[in-house]
Formats: structure tokens, C-alpha cells, sequence
């Protein structure tokens, strides 16, 4: 064979080893790109229940949306290979990030959906008790169970939500009471949790009878005494039911969404006069809005969705100017009571007075 024509031959050969090579090869990265968008003030598209419902309480019709965005993650075990990465990169609309930005090292699938779970479960929450504490209505409080540790000793026995009543028969009303009444047994002892279990699809404080769980106490990593593997919180409590029904959707960063979608629903004041808003971000009991990650891909989503306007946290403010898409106008929150503002210059027209990420 010639030696130009057996050069051109192993250049080729090379080049399709190459090209396996980089189409089997996994590389430790994440792919994130726009999820669903969900109306807070419509209906969940599987089920046609409203995604906020409110009841003991009068609620008011409302109209236009109030959008709360999503972002699609591969799963844990999920390595792209190197081709899917680099295009990956090169598209707009697929955010490639190192897998242990997503996932911290070890966590499995169900470690990480039960951790998008429980933060789910905490942003309603503290939804419900921002919105009631902007209208100024009266709450109370219970000692709650707000994670579980995976593989310790309540896994599977307790789970995040179910109300703690009394540990070892003690009436418990702060959460400080639970690892002093744990820590009074010997690491193998048993202890008894009396516990109101929370109901999946419902926000009401009592779901059902008080039920005794026995739990046999583990050693502490970092000492004698004894632990039940959960982390005990307290929530506030609520004179009437807000059930939020969504199914399929974790983590903490649609807080502000749902507490202006509350709200909306509990105001004779139609907060969007119509208009297609959408934002994120998480929210605190008392009405601060914090930052969230994928913001790029949830402006896409938004987009995509209709929005007009965009509520974003302050903090992401300088990562979304810079990804905005044509279309889309970006309002600063900082707090429940400014985006509640800020939808009062929508309403009005007043448009150009809006806190801007473009401003800072």
C-alpha cells in the first residue's frame, strides 16, 4: 500500500477510535435545562385540581398567572458522555455543571428526592406563614418532624411533616424538647414517639389519630449519647386549610411564588390584573426572598410559558441580566411585601418604576 494511502488510512481509523472513545466515554457532569412552569393561580394539568386551595377561609376569583418555574436535572447515577456534554455547552437552552454541584458525593436518587421532599415540604410552609403574616393573620405553632435521616433509626419510621405530640409521654411544645428527651436513654434503649402522621396531599394540621412509633436509639458519631436520626422544627399553624397539591416537583425555590399565588386567592384585590408573571425564589417565614440555582434555564422556561414579567430573587439578579431572554422583563424581589409592590405598578402601568436587575 502507498505510504500517503496507508497514512490517510490510520489518520481515519484513528479518527473513529477517537470518536467512540468520546461518544462511550462519561464524564462527571449535570445536564439542567427548562422544566414545566405551574400556574399557582390555575390547575395541575394531571389532575385539573388546583394547585392552591383554600378552605375555612373566604377566597376571591383571580386571574392572569402567577407562575412558579421548574428546572429538569439528570439523575444521580446519570453521567453524560463526552459528545452529550460539549453540545451541551455549546447549546442555549442545557446548563452543563459538575455533577457534585447537584448532587453532593454518595447521595443516591432517593436520597436526593427525599432532600427535594423535605425542602418542598418547608417552602410551603413558610409560604403559608409569610403570606398569613403580610394580611396579618393570627397563627399558631407545633413541633414538627423536618427530616429524616436516611438509613438511621426512624427511617421509614417517622417522616418529614408528622407532628410530634410527646416523646416518652412528655407533652412536647418546642423542638429543644426532643433531643433532651431522647438523650435520656442509653444508645440500644428504646424510645416512644407519639406522633400525628401528615397526610400526603394535605396542609391541615391533624391527619388522622396520634399514633405511638417505638424507635431503638442509635450512638452519636461524635460522642455517648443516644440519637433517633431526625431533625426536629417548629411550624406555625393555621386558623383554615391552604392545601398546595402539587405532585412531581421538588426543592425550596418556589416559596415566593406560592405565597403571592395565597395571597391572590385570599384578597379581593386581583393581583395581576391579568398579566402573565413567573419568578422564583425561596422565602423565609418573615417574607425574604432568597436566591436560587438555574435561574437561566427557568427565564427560558418562562419565556417559553408566556411570561411577561419575571420575579427574581437579588441575589441571581446579575446571573439573569445577563441571560435574559427578548421578552421577558426582570423584577428584583428582595422581600414578600416588595414583589407585592411590584405587582401593584404592573397593575397601574407604571412599568418603568420597577426594581430592575438591569439597575443593581
Amino acid at each position: 500500500m502507498p505510504r500517503r494511502s496507508a497514512t490517510m488510512l490510520a489518520a481515519t481509523l484513528l479518527l473513529i477510535a477517537l470518536l467512540c472513545v468520546s461518544v462511550l466515554m462519561k464524564v462527571p457532569y449535570t445536564e439542567m435545562s427548562p422544566g414545566p412552569t405551574y400556574n399557582t393561580l390555575g390547575v395541575q394539568d394531571k389532575t385539573g385540581r388546583p394547585v392552591i386551595t383554600i378552605t375555612g377561609h373566604e377566597s376571591y376569583p383571580t386571574t392572569g398567572h402567577l407562575n412558579m418555574t421548574t428546572v429538569q436535572v439528570t439523575g444521580a447515577k446519570y453521567e453524560p458522555s463526552l459528545v452529550s456534554a460539549v453540545v451541551g455547552w455549546l447549546r442555549g437552552d442545557v446548563l452543563v455543571v459538575p455533577h457534585e454541584n447537584v448532587y453532593p458525593p454518595g447521595q443516591t436518587d432517593k436520597e436526593a428526592q427525599q432532600q427535594n421532599a423535605e425542602e418542598f415540604a418547608s417552602s410551603e410552609d413558610s409560604a403559608k406563614t409569610a403570606a398569613l403574616g403580610e394580611l396579618g393573620i393570627p397563627m399558631g405553632s407545633e413541633v414538627i418532624v423536618a427530616s429524616v435521616v436516611a438509613g438511621g433509626p426512624s427511617d421509614g419510621k417517622l417522616h418529614a411533616g408528622d407532628r410530634i405530640v410527646s416523646v416518652d409521654g412528655t407533652v412536647v411544645t418546642a423542638e429543644d424538647q426532643v433531643a433532651k428527651l431522647v438523650t435520656k436513654h442509653k444508645p440500644g434503649e428504646n424510645v416512644v414517639f407519639t406522633v400525628v402522621p401528615r397526610g400526603k396531599d394535605s396542609t391541615a394540621p391533624d391527619q388522622g389519630q396520634p399514633t405511638d412509633v417505638t424507635i431503638t436509639t442509635a450512638k452519636a458519631s461524635d460522642g455517648d449519647r443516644a440519637i433517633v436520626g431526625i431533625g426536629p422544627d417548629t411550624k406555625h399553624t393555621y386558623p383554615f386549610q391552604i392545601d398546595i397539591g402539587l405532585q412531581d416537583v421538588g426543592g425550596p425555590s418556589a416559596g415566593l411564588m406560592f405565597s403571592l399565588g395565597i395571597i391572590d386567592k385570599l384578597t379581593p384585590e386581583d393581583l395581576t390584573a391579568g398579566k402573565f408573571v413567573a419568578g422564583t425564589g425561596t422565602i423565609t417565614d418573615d417574607g425574604k426572598v432568597g436566591p436560587i440555582g438555574g435561574i437561566a434555564m427557568k427565564l427560558i422556561a418562562a419565556r417559553d410559558a408566556g411570561a411577561q414579567y419575571f420575579f427574581t430573587p437579588a441575589d441571581n439578579c446579575a446571573e439573569a441580566a445577563g441571560a435574559t431572554p427578548s421578552g421577558l422583563t426582570l423584577i428584583k424581589a428582595e422581600t414578600l411585601d416588595g414583589a407585592l409592590k411590584s405587582l401593584e405598578q404592573v397593575r397601574s402601568g407604571q412599568t418603568a418604576a420597577l426594581p430592575s436587575c438591569a439597575k443593581g
